[in-house]
């Protein structure tokens, strides 16, 4: 697989080219201090293809985050990062894996394993995501969609119910917002986001989502319930 690094840490830099050295079927073509250089690099047309890039998150200039909305198709990252917060987002993405610094090679060669497996299947573009990575105490938690009930504003949390367990996290309602499919996930209040597919009524100015176990009745702000009549599938007389 050809590989490149994007790392501003030249120590970083230096234990993941000696990582790549001594790993046999990894070919590196190139180090970039920036996220930029590795753009311009990436967008040449005599550039060999890249299969796997190694990217640090905090960077000046440009974040690795704004590295990956960058680009329309990714080959397979792997991030690694000294802060375990941006994992999240990351997965949104679609990564390979996610390592903490300072990263060690055992740790580092089950990463390009499994990069390895989703190559030789060619899985290396950016499939259409049907689930999120929660972040719960010092786990990443695998979460579809279609188990998502509702999200709820806490103070600066956000609580996401699912059918068996709530997870609460770090995050603004808008952030979340944006983070989920709009084509299945609305705003119905200020403190609120359904997945519209749970909705079983919707009375007055309330909807009704109903699951094993009992129901929930979420109220509907007047600024939001246009938008909520518009996306749902309705038929009048």
């Amino acid at each position: 697989m050809n590989c490149i690094i994007i790392d501003d840490d030249k120590l970083s830099t230096k234990i993941i080219e000696e990582f790549v050295e001594k790993t046999d079927d990894l070919n590196l073509g190139g180090s970039f201090d920036n996220a930029v250089s590795a753009i311009n690099f990436l967008s040449k047309p005599d550039t060999n293809p890249v299969h796997l890039i190694f990217l640090d998150i905090e960077m000046p200039e440009m974040s690795g985050i704004d590295f990956l909305k960058s680009l329309d198709e990714l080959p397979q990252i792997i991030v690694y990062s000294s802060q375990e917060k941006y994992a999240f987002e990351t997965y949104e993405y679609d990564v390979t894996d996610y390592l903490l610094k300072p990263v060690q090679y055992g740790r580092f060669i089950k990463a390009v394993n499994r990069a390895r497996e989703r190559f030789e299947t060619k899985d290396t573009v950016v499939r259409e995501s049907t689930e999120i990575f929660i972040k719960n105490n010092s786990s990443l938690v695998r979460v579809r969609y279609d188990d998502i009930l509702w999200i709820e504003a806490l103070e600066n949390y956000v609580v996401l119910n699912t059918f068996n367990d709530k997870y609460t996290i770090h995050f603004t309602m808008k952030a979340i917002s944006e983070r989920m499919p709009a084509e299945q996930f609305i705003r119905v209040h200020r403190s609120f986001i359904v997945n519209l597919s749970k909705i079983k009524v919707i009375e007055d100015n309330s909807v009704v989502i109903r699951y094993d176990g009992g129901s929930k009745i979420i109220p509907i702000g007047k600024s939001y319930k246009d938008k909520l009549m518009d996306d749902i599938n309705l038929i009048t007389k």
